[in-house]
């Protein structure tokens, strides 16, 4: 659905996280996939792969998957972002890139209609939460939200995710996003990214300078404004969710 509103304000990058958490790149430096990304993600994506982390004292992670776990997410429909001619030209771009051939483009359509930006992680393990009759109707008075996604984002933890970045808008001054988390009892946060792209590998020197580039060109573009009237109560036993369910739309309406 599009934005229903042209005074639609949204957070500025001084209220979010974005830039405190990118990515810092060096210059003659390759980009090596961290732990977490190790231990969560390249399991799926690369299971042959010798820096895969099978599993980890004090974790629940075998081979990338761990117990169901249940958030609230926002969901984003891959068709509005299929119609977008800026996300074409980043995926383009994205393709055409040195480190393309790193990419695990399968993904992309395994993920299709899950993707999302998590506003309220892990609620409950095994089973869903209980989202009770205040906190429904708390929910219902938000009505739809409006949120830009902007790109591209390789942050400081999980080194070998590439993301979309949401931008939620603002309500006399706050967060809606946080609202929502305030109004839930949540933690409140100020990162929420859309996982698009996932590495196979370590980047070389000259592919880490073509990725910094690429995040820096595309850094302040808008790929999408779209609204919602409903999340996402999403079941997971892994993080790239290719095992999962919706277990329900909880609706904002």
């Amino acid at each position: 659905m599009p934005p229903s509103s042209p005074t639609i304000v949204f957070c500025p990058d001084a209220e979010l996280g974005y830039e405190r958490s990118r990515t810092r790149f060096e210059t003659g430096d390759g980009l090596a996939l961290d732990e977490t990304y190790r231990l969560a993600h390249l399991p799926l994506v690369a299971p042959n792969h010798p820096g895969v982390i099978a599993t980890r004292e004090g974790s629940s992670y075998v081979m990338g998957r761990h117990e169901r776990v249940f958030s609230l997410v926002l969901p984003v429909f891959s068709d509005l972002l299929l119609q977008s001619p800026a996300y074409r030209e980043l995926d383009a771009a994205m393709r055409a890139a040195p480190f393309a051939g790193k990419i695990a483009w399968d993904l992309l359509e395994r993920r299709k209609d899950k993707l999302h930006a998590t506003i309220c992680g892990s609620l409950s393990k095994d089973t869903p939460p209980l989202l009770d009759r205040d906190r429904r109707r708390a929910l219902t008075e938000f009505g739809p939200i409006t949120v830009e996604l902007r790109g591209l984002f390789s942050g400081n933890v999980n080194r070998g995710r590439l993301y979309l970045r949401a931008y939620p808008e603002s309500r006399n001054g706050e967060n809606v996003f946080r609202l929502i988390q305030r109004s839930l009892g949540c933690r409140e946060t100020d990162l929420y990214v859309v996982g698009l792209y996932n590495m196979t590998d370590d980047l070389d020197a000259s592919e880490t300078a073509a990725l910094a580039a690429l995040i820096e060109r595309w850094w302040d573009r808008t790929i999408l404004q779209f609204e919602v009237d409903r999340l996402w109560l999403l079941g997971a036993s892994d993080d790239l969710v290719l095992d999962s369910a919706i277990e329900e739309s909880v609706s904002l309406v």
